[in-house]
């Protein structure tokens, strides 16, 4: 397989299990219903909206807000698969595919749903007071393993083409 092909492939998988994920906790799991759903001490499946960007951020449900972050959205889809293409490693073309199918998946929710599904939450308790990560989705975690993989191959790996 061609590292564009395998970049096309981690791009769809990524966008496959993230959308699968997100049916079944909403429509077969109900998520909804069950409310925190305790999974490990420090693990917990919850349903959280987030109508704003990564991490929580610029949360609005303002229409023309939420119709500018996907105008961008798309923008940066179509920068990073021209980067795809152009990409000389295999590590990069894989690393952009998971950020592409990371990216077109929380897009789909918003367009679906008006905000993006996420699920997952770390948290800790230390000395009675708990800390809790951000709520994510497996999109999420595509975007940041193909964030970390191009830092790498930029640090480390062959030189990759430049983004557009």
């Amino acid at each position: 397989m061609t590292p564009l092909g395998a970049g096309i492939l981690a791009a769809m998988v990524t966008l496959a299990a993230d959308q699968a994920s997100k049916l079944w906790l909403l429509n077969g799991f109900d998520l909804a219903r069950r409310g925190v759903v305790k999974v490990t001490p420090f693990f917990d499946l919850v349903l959280a909206w987030n109508i704003g960007i990564s991490f929580g951020w610029l949360q609005t449900d303002n229409q023309a807000a939420q119709l500018a972050l996907m105008a961008v959205k798309v923008l940066a889809v179509v920068a990073l698969a021209i980067w795809m293409a152009r990409s000389h490693t295999r590590l990069a073309t894989i690393a952009l595919g998971l950020i592409i199918g990371g990216a077109i998946g929380n897009g789909i929710d918003r367009l679906a749903y008006g905000a993006v599904v996420d699920f997952a939450l770390f948290h800790i308790e230390i000395a009675g007071n708990t800390y809790n990560w951000y709520v994510f989705n497996l999109a999420d975690v595509a975007i940041v393993a193909g964030v970390a993989a191009l830092l790498y191959d930029s640090f480390l790996g062959t030189p990759a083409a430049k983004a557009p």
